[in-house]
């Protein structure tokens, strides 16, 4: 390159370096004034938000490890017996009273005609003992007479034997009689004793055999009206396992009732976010199933009596070599406004996510 473009060349080259470094400066103040700015800004919202946490934040607990529940109703069978009806299906709802399955009442009528039966021979028996006390008395009487007739004649012997007048035989045959009639007395007081024992205190209405006897009619009556198997509450049929035809047992499982307008949730919090919880709490809470806009509220109904871990089935032994400490949840109960719930129904066992504002009790 000649000397002359050099020359013309060097002023270019300086205007370019002098433009860099006006850049490279411009850009260092603005990194510096970002930083500053950085700074102030974490300088106010640390406080900020240190603030809000200890006045506001640190007054509520939350956790998504909650699940909706109810005090299912299980319909068992009372009596035995084929089923000869089931009128409800799974899902269908229900009103407490409304019949769900029939057990073919046959047998029940039977014992009940039996017990019918049984009862008025009951009455019937029972009549007799006061009867009998009747006949007991007027055997008493009976042997009272006979004992002062034979006492007489055995006195008037008595006094005739020592002249003669009366054989030795005559006397002895006296006193024999006189003595029979004591000892008969005897037996028909013990007799009338018995008597009185089996009415002491009862009328026929009130005796123990009666009243035996009308508690097992009673019994076969309400076993007869045990056949027809009604709802005890209102909700929803679930879990129904009866089939017409089939021929159940007492006690044997049929199906369940879910009262979906008293469902409760139990949450599960960890043991570290329990201190400062107590009943009557309120609480709000959001249903995965319809999610951030329906707000449900509620209340802290109780605390569970342990851990899920110490109910389980096989409970953790702490004691053993291997142990690992681990976070332990203990069931919080939440009971749920009425009118919430029948604006937007909830299911067993729908998940849930529950904050307790822990600064008042309502």
């Amino acid at each position: 390159m000649s000397e002359a473009a050099r020359v013309i060349e060097h002023p270019a080259i300086e205007r370019s370096e002098a433009h860099a470094a006006v850049h490279a400066g411009a850009m260092h103040r603005r990194r510096r004034r970002l930083l500053i700015g950085l700074g102030t800004g974490l300088g106010v919202a640390a406080p900020a938000g240190g603030g809000y946490w200890y006045a506001v934040a640190s007054h509520y607990v939350s956790t998504d490890n909650a699940y909706v529940g109810a005090s299912v109703g299980q319909i068992n069978s009372q009596v035995a017996g084929p089923i000869a009806e089931v009128r409800v299906e799974d899902t269908q709802a229900v009103r407490k009273g409304d019949v769900l399955a029939v057990i073919d009442p046959s047998d029940a009528r039977l014992a009940v005609a039996r017990a019918e039966a049984d009862y008025q021979h009951t009455l019937q028996h029972v009549g007799q003992y006061y009867a009998q006390h009747a006949v007991a008395e007027a055997q008493v009487q009976a042997r009272i007479a006979d004992v002062e007739r034979t006492a007489d004649d055995y006195a008037r012997r008595k006094s005739l034997v020592e002249s003669g007048s009366v054989s030795r035989a005559d006397f002895s045959t006296a006193r024999a009689a006189a003595q029979a009639a004591e000892a008969n007395l005897a037996a028909a007081r013990q007799t009338l004793a018995a008597q009185e024992e089996l009415i002491r205190g009862v009328g026929v209405g009130d005796h123990p055999e009666t009243l035996a006897a009308r508690a097992a009619l009673d019994k076969a009556r309400l076993d007869l009206t045990r056949t027809v198997i009604t709802a005890p509450i209102d909700g929803v049929v679930a879990q129904r396992k009866v089939q017409v035809g089939q021929t159940v047992q007492p006690g044997q499982s049929l199906m369940t009732v879910t009262p979906l307008a008293e469902v409760y949730v139990d949450a599960n919090f960890k043991e570290g976010q329990l201190g400062h919880v107590r009943v009557g709490q309120p609480v709000t809470l959001v249903a995965d199933l319809y999610g951030d806009d329906v707000v449900y509220h509620g209340r802290v109904a109780g605390l569970g009596g342990g851990t899920g871990s110490a109910f389980a089935v096989i409970p953790a032994q702490n004691a053993t070599g291997n142990w690992i400490k681990v976070v332990q949840r203990v069931p919080v109960r939440i009971a749920l406004a009425r009118e919430e719930i029948a604006l937007h129904p909830l299911r067993v066992g729908l998940s849930m996510t529950a904050t307790i504002d822990t600064r008042r009790v309502d």
